[in-house]
């Protein structure tokens, strides 16, 4: 079935704001599939029966709507635990504010380090179980985040990583539109915490694939402060071994708006 003019032109005006990243051919392929699943079911209308609660309009607009930069005064959360600290500013990683990305157990590495080689087993989640989670609901947002993400990172957990990882988003920019894509695979066995805070960005779209192997543990916390103007809609999707254990948690303060997927 065609899509009504309305939904096709608001799709096609947003995705001509938006320019595909470069990479190997499986993440090109990946990319391309994801444009053609976008263009195929549009992105989301007021009319729509899953957004009946939540009006897409400035999550669909060609430019982000600006949002003033926020200062609650009040420590950052996370501060107090010990952990890898991965910071990004205005939806680009940032070298200098974080930490040596170096830990026992763990392999990082950014997006796009990862999907510029031929041979990775990033191959094997990118895009794949986002496209797995688009039944029954249609998550349009996370497929234009596949076919666009700009930067993000990817982590291997090999055994019991000793500290959590932190993704530490900032916001400096009152324009600015972040798109992040995450890859995680925690290996049989082993076991990886990961935290995320920080306003991120204008409007931010977030997605997260995790692979949790036989036996093994990921633990997501996500917190969300007092941040008014800013948008967010964010998907996380799973693939589950035996006897792993997935658990993640939201916790907010007054957000205005954010769409866990």
């Amino acid at each position: 079935m065609a899509l009504p003019q309305a939904k096709l032109d608001a799709t096609e005006a947003r995705i001509a704001q938006l320019e595909m990243p470069e990479g190997a051919a499986w993440s090109s392929a990946a990319r391309q599939d994801a444009l053609s699943r976008l263009r195929a079911m549009g992105l989301p209308g007021p009319r729509d029966e899953y957004w009946r609660f939540t009006r897409p309009d400035a999550l669909n607009a060609p430019i982000a709507p600006s949002a003033a930069l926020f200062d609650a005064k009040e420590t950052p959360v996370f501060n107090d635990i010990d952990r890898l600290r991965i910071v990004f500013r205005d939806g680009e990683f940032d070298a200098a504010a974080s930490d040596d990305l170096s830990l026992e157990n763990l392999e990082v590495e950014r997006l796009s380090d990862a999907t510029s080689k031929d041979i990775h087993w990033a191959k094997d989640l990118y895009g794949v179980l986002e496209t797995r989670g688009q039944t029954p609901v249609a998550r349009p947002f996370a497929v234009m985040n596949t076919a666009f993400a700009t930067d993000g990172v990817v982590l291997r957990a090999t055994g019991k990583v000793s500290k959590p990882v932190s993704l530490t988003y900032l916001q400096e920019n009152i324009e600015s539109d972040a798109i992040l894509h995450f890859l995680i695979r925690v290996e049989e066995g082993a076991e990886l915490t990961v935290l995320e805070s920080g306003p991120a960005a204008a409007r931010f779209n977030k997605c997260m694939e995790v692979e949790i192997a036989d036996r093994a543990a990921f633990h997501h916390v996500r917190a969300q402060g007092r941040d008014h103007e800013r948008l967010a809609v964010t998907h996380l999707f799973a693939r589950l071994g035996e006897e792993s254990t997935f658990k993640s948690f939201t916790l907010t303060a007054n957000g205005r708006l954010t769409r866990n997927e």
